[in-house]
């Protein structure tokens, strides 16, 4: 089971604006901001658990496909909405994608980096 991740950002404001917006309607907040050693370091978690940072360094993370559990299909939709919103890249509008298992719904967003980044609900 995946513990945490991080993304090297190459712009931490940007990144953390979008980040917020995007994982909020998958109950996520900010959870640690601090420097270290002159590097910006952002967590983000939900239900006291911290698993995605955001780290203030190039190069950046570019490339990456991550995907959060979202609770159901209507979180997908606002995770997707709120990621296109905060200037996301469509990459597959929420949706059933049967293709990969029967009950799996995701919604795919490219982030300020070039990540696929994905809110997955498995009905």
């Amino acid at each position: 089971m995946l513990d945490h991740m991080t993304f090297r950002v190459a712009d931490i404001d940007k990144s953390l604006r979008f980040y917020q917006a995007a994982l909020g309607p998958l109950g996520y907040t900010v959870a640690n901001d601090f420097t270290q050693e002159g590097v910006r370091i952002v967590g983000l978690g939900r239900n006291g658990q911290t698993d995605t940072w955001l780290v203030g360094a190039l190069p950046a993370t570019s490339g990456a496909h991550l995907a959060w559990r979202a609770g159901s299909q209507e979180e997908v939709k606002a995770f997707y909405r709120a990621a296109m919103e905060a200037g996301g890249k469509d990459n597959g509008a929420p949706g059933p994608r049967p293709h990969y298992h029967e009950g799996y719904y995701g919604g795919f967003v490219i982030d300020p980096d070039g990540n696929n980044i994905e809110a997955v609900f498995h009905g």
